[in-house]
């Protein structure tokens, strides 16, 4: 299970991205910055995922980073943080 660096608490992140989104690049660069661990999902090549987001989230966009099961649709870094105790 993915652990996020400092923190007593496990984490379980995922961050769903495209290869040619600049703010999935931004996020998944922010949170190796801080030593976080993740699952990365390309939906782009992934089509069950990607219906599965939309599902979850009613949003097409990436990123979305997911913090324990808790979606976060866009790069809001002062949410994720707050999700990780950053």
């Amino acid at each position: 299970m993915p652990v996020a660096t400092g923190q007593s608490t496990a984490h379980r992140v995922v961050v769903f991205t495209t290869p040619t989104c600049s703010w999935c690049m931004r996020a998944k660069t922010y949170l190796r910055s801080k030593g976080v661990r993740f699952r990365e999902v390309d939906v782009s090549r992934d089509p069950k995922a990607a219906q599965d987001l939309v599902r979850r989230t009613g949003q097409m966009g990436v990123p979305v980073i997911e913090v324990d099961g808790r979606p976060v649709v866009g790069f809001d870094q002062r949410r994720v943080d707050q999700l990780l105790g950053l």
